[in-house]
């Protein structure tokens, strides 16, 4: 992201001194359009850089002044520090970069932040399992994304045929323990899943990235298609306002919950990709839930209701003789 690249701009120049933008845009990777661009942003935001004109010129930090991150306000602080902290306890690195900006931060804030990374600890075991691991295959691939250079990727498809490609590696994502790579290819963006990648060798090819991309806009638009794809069937139904909770945890985001009625039923819209999937998580209420508008839903329940009759009441006393 952008903010990423400027705060690499302001190291460099400290660590240089003195720099042009022909210097940044090849260091960055970027163009010398770009990286003008974001010596102007730094300079525009306060940051104290300015611009030597002629040979031997180029952008410095006046004074050679350096940043200690007084420019954080306390809640920043804290909030930098609850997203890092949980990280320190599986990532020796992690835990050496916090303390290294606890010693950067004004010290006013010092003590809200250590206590602010010692706050939360992340667990990522249930009961009863061991610690689950990132796929081997992250760390390369991380590699590849923060290098910009290419990888040529092995897939593994839906139906497990194979296809070997060369992608531009723009960043990666955790949902859920699975782990998504967003990558640029020939046809586009497009979306891997790393447990479907059978082999990723990176290569020294630069990598082209668009300048304007930010992982999380780009992933969010990758959740928006998906969840529009699972919900292109929908229904009505009516159910007792104290279980709503429970069809809120069945459908996720795909329920929308309406009035409540004189009879304590609330109506409540659900949707999944198909009929079938919205009868297959109502089927268990029974007579609990009526669904009110959609035919085909209802057919499915009645399908489904036929199918286990059929199959279990054979097996049950007869009620008349009980």
């Amino acid at each position: 992201m952008r903010a990423d690249r400027l705060v690499a701009v302001l190291l460099l120049m400290q660590a240089r001194g003195r720099v042009t933008a022909a210097e940044l845009a090849a260091e960055l990777e970027v163009s010398v359009a770009t990286a003008r661009r974001d010596l102007e942003a730094l300079s525009a935001a306060g940051v104290p850089v300015y611009p030597q004109a002629g040979r031997g010129g180029g952008w410095s930090l006046v004074g050679g002044a350096r940043t200690d991150l007084t420019g954080l306000t306390g809640p920043e602080a804290r909030a930098l520090f609850l997203l890092a902290g949980p990280s320190a306890a599986v990532a020796p690195t992690v835990k050496s970069a916090l303390r290294k900006l606890v010693r950067a931060l004004p010290q006013t804030f010092r003590a809200d932040a250590e206590a602010a990374a010692n706050a939360v600890l992340v667990d990522s075991a249930r009961w009863g399992e061991s610690d689950r691991e990132r796929p081997a295959l992250v760390e390369s691939l991380q590699d590849a994304v923060v290098r910009r250079v290419r990888v040529e990727l092995t897939y593994a498809g839906r139906k497990r045929e194979r296809t070997t490609r060369l992608v531009d590696p723009w960043g990666l994502v955790d949902k859920d323990d699975i782990w998504y790579l967003l990558a640029g290819t020939d046809a586009g963006q497009r979306t891997f899943r790393v447990d479907r990648i059978v082999e990723a060798a990176v290569t020294g090819i630069p990598a082209r990235r668009p300048d304007d991309f930010e992982l999380d806009r780009a992933w969010r638009q990758v959740v928006d298609e998906v969840e529009r794809h699972r919900s292109l069937e929908s229904a009505t139904v009516l159910v007792d306002a104290r279980f709503v909770h429970v069809l809120r945890d069945h459908f996720g985001r795909h329920c929308e919950v309406g009035e409540t009625q004189a009879d304590g039923r609330a109506r409540v819209r659900v949707a999944a990709p198909t009929p079938l999937s919205i009868a297959q998580l109502l089927a268990g209420w029974g007579a609990q839930i009526e669904v009110v508008d959609s035919e085909p839903v209802r057919e499915q329940l009645a399908r489904i209701g036929a199918e286990l009759t059929a199959r279990y009441a054979a097996g049950l006393p007869n009620q008349r003789d009980s």
